[in-house]
């Protein structure tokens, strides 16, 4: 994914699958973390622990919590990337636990 054009792909083998589509991603003040990750865990239903904020479709990728997830695309987050609703389902569908997720700037 590009933060600076705000855009992510799904690929398998170098063959993009998905994309790009739109996101948002994290402000000036909660950054969201450039780095190349594994995907950790899921969750379909999360709710943030520190914000108690809903994050649909979460896709856990990069330490402190940072996800790919349903939300907003007209604002900042607090690290995490958005998506729409019908991407963040497809990226949760796609990525399996131990997948690697590829953030640049």
């Amino acid at each position: 994914m590009s933060l600076s054009t705000k855009q992510a792909w799904l690929m398998t083998n170098g063959v993009v699958n998905l994309g790009p589509v739109p996101i948002t991603h994290g402000g000036t003040t909660n950054p969201t973390p450039t780095g190349t990750w594994p995907v950790a865990w899921k969750d379909q239903e999360h709710t943030s622990s520190i914000y108690g904020d809903p994050m649909p479709y979460s896709v856990f990728f990069a330490p402190g919590g940072i996800a790919f997830h349903e939300g907003r695309l007209d604002e900042d987050s607090h690290g995490c990337v958005r998506l729409n609703m019908a991407d963040a389902q497809t990226f949760f569908n796609s990525l399996p636990v131990g997948a690697l997720v590829q953030v640049v700037a």
